[in-house]
């Protein structure tokens, strides 16, 4: 596997990332599709088999339970030098004072507790999972800064928010020579393009990584339209986002099946080499739950597609309401 740079540092990761939602525990959070920390190892030991270095979570998902199994799982077969470990911070972990957001006081704790449960002594890229309306951005980025000076974190990155806040907070970090983010993990897909129109000409313009969350939106664009699964019949955050504009995404379903007919490849694949083609793109965040769905969407990396495919998959896309940025 051909390594490629993390937008505009001299951090090597593998052309997909494995995002880690789908492991932790089906019982203590809002998704019941989520596999076992037994389930989940053999995903994780075939991402490292093919080559995956790029692993990202959350704290929030399954209230910690996904960084505990994802951490054990690289510590026992990968080699943590090679690897590019994400989490990201914002949620609410209990109905308590100070529990959430991006204060000191917050980024402080949080980082410690998600270096236990990963079983690390470093994140090497730490995300806020959203922008915090209560905090002053300034607070916000002096606090990353120190946890890069103090050698707990290795690069920053932000997760769905206007444009104009992700401007602004890099903004304050250059103003004082703080720490920059070098990465936006935003929503996009051949679903929901919204990002088309500001975040990402902000981030090609200034050399910072895009990685993709949802690149296959939830799944739909991998299955034809009348499919069912477990995710698709439960997960009330998936349907939150696409739900309200069926109709008008079943012509870009059909549309992708027709081209993964057309080039003999998986749906998934053509849906992931969509996103690769966009320069800015650096890597989409998979969320295989099976190994299987690593193998379908691996073979993206090597699949061009014409002009004309590309414009015949965008051609039937209609403005969005924006979703994630709150």
């Amino acid at each position: 596997m051909e390594y490629i740079k993390l937008g505009n540092t001299g951090l090597d990761v593998s052309p997909l990332c494995l995002g880690a939602m789908g492991f932790g525990s089906p019982t203590n959070w809002i998704h019941n599709w989520i596999l076992e920390e037994e389930e989940s190892r053999p995903v994780i030991k075939k991402a490292l088999d093919l080559g995956i270095n790029f692993f990202d979570t959350a704290n929030i998902y399954s209230l910690g339970r996904s960084e505990e199994v994802l951490g054990k799982a690289l510590r026992d077969f990968g080699k943590r030098e090679e690897l590019v470990v994400a989490t990201k911070l914002y949620m609410p972990m209990k109905k308590a004072p100070n529990s959430g957001g991006l204060s000191r006081k917050e980024i402080f704790f949080q980082v410690e507790e998600s270096l236990k449960r990963l079983g690390m002594d470093y994140i090497d890229l730490y995300i806020i999972h959203r922008w915090d309306y209560q905090t002053p951005i300034e607070e916000t980025m002096e606090a990353l800064h120190d946890l890069v000076k103090a050698g707990k974190v290795r690069y920053l990155g932000a997760s769905a928010m206007y444009t104009w806040q992700f401007a602004k907070a890099q903004f304050i970090a250059e103003k004082h020579d703080w720490t920059k983010f070098v990465s936006m993990q935003n929503h996009l897909n051949l679903l929901y393009r919204e990002e088309e129109r500001e975040m990402i000409p902000f981030c090609e313009d200034q050399k910072i990584a895009i990685t993709p969350y949802s690149p296959l939106a939830s799944g739909r664009l991998t299955r034809d339209w009348t499919g069912d699964t477990k995710r698709s019949l439960t997960d009330q955050t998936s349907k939150m986002k696409y739900d309200q504009t069926m109709d008008q995404d079943r012509v870009i379903v059909e549309r992708v099946a027709q081209v993964a007919e057309e080039l003999d490849v998986k749906r998934a694949q053509v849906a992931l080499a969509w996103l690769m083609q966009k320069e800015v793109v650096t890597v989409p965040i998979i969320g295989a739950t099976k190994e299987s769905h690593l193998l379908d969407a691996l073979p993206a990396i090597d699949v061009t597609l014409t002009p004309e495919q590309v414009a015949f998959l965008e051609e039937p896309y209609l403005p969005h309401q924006v979703v994630g940025a709150r």
